[in-house]
């Protein structure tokens, strides 16, 4: 696994990261001496300091030094990147892998629909997703815990859409997931998918649904509807 910082995270890292969560570090801080760390890890002193450096430079940990000894956080960059690594482990033990995300209906800016349409992206998604797209994109806002957990989508193996050119400008790459659409009174969409930009700067908090008919009525959804999102396996 590959975890996208600031600075190279290997596995190394993660496990300090993993002894400080069961710790309490997710909780608020918490009193740590390297030198018990370093017993912990089987390690010398350096190679303790060593590895909690990597992790502050990251942002997945905030530190304080005091005189004796210093008082660690997890930071909730450092949580998505533990949601991460218990994905993948789900997938090696349970026979689905799936994300589950909740969230709700939001109006977009309209700019799905324009994309989504384009000739270049809809011969890629008859190839691949096996339908052309309604052109429009359901729009979700995801709740708190959601946004946390959308990072272990990561885990999954994607439906890459390429980037392609015209003699206007280039558009760039994305990616789709298989998703299942539920409302709160248990009416479910199976087919659809999420998309979204291969490198993106978006806000974590948005999820954009695209499926063969148009949700919005398919589901009987309005603006602040909740719903929850399958991404993965269930289908």
């Amino acid at each position: 696994m590959s975890v996208t910082t600031e600075s190279a995270i290997g596995h190394d890292e993660l496990a300090v990261l993993k002894l400080l969560a069961l710790d309490g570090g997710l909780d608020g801080d918490i009193k740590l001496s390297c030198s018990h760390l370093a017993a912990r890890l089987d390690a010398s002193n350096q190679t303790a300091s060593r590895r909690l450096q990597r992790l502050e430079t990251a942002s997945l940990i905030d530190r304080e030094t005091v005189s004796d000894g210093q008082w660690v956080a997890i930071t909730e960059a450092g949580e998505q990147a533990l949601h991460a690594e218990y994905e993948e482990y789900r997938r090696i033990f349970e026979t689905d892998s799936e994300i589950e995300l909740a969230g709700t209906v939001t109006s977009g800016m309209g700019e799905g629909r324009h994309y989504i349409s384009l000739p270049g992206y809809q011969r890629q998604f008859d190839e691949r997703l096996g339908y052309e797209p309604f052109p429009g994109t359901l729009n979700i806002e995801l709740e708190q815990e959601s946004i946390r957990r959308r990072t272990a989508i990561a885990s999954l193996e994607p439906v890459p859409i390429d980037g392609w050119e015209d003699d206007e400008r280039t558009y760039g790459p994305a990616v789709c997931h298989p998703a299942t659409v539920e409302t709160e009174s248990g009416d479910r969409y199976t087919g659809a998918h999420i998309i979204a930009p291969e490198r993106t700067h978006h806000d974590e908090d948005q999820l954009e649904v695209i499926a063969p008919e148009k949700l919005r009525t398919e589901l009987d959804l309005d603006d602040g509807d909740r719903v929850t999102v399958f991404v993965g396996d269930r289908q």
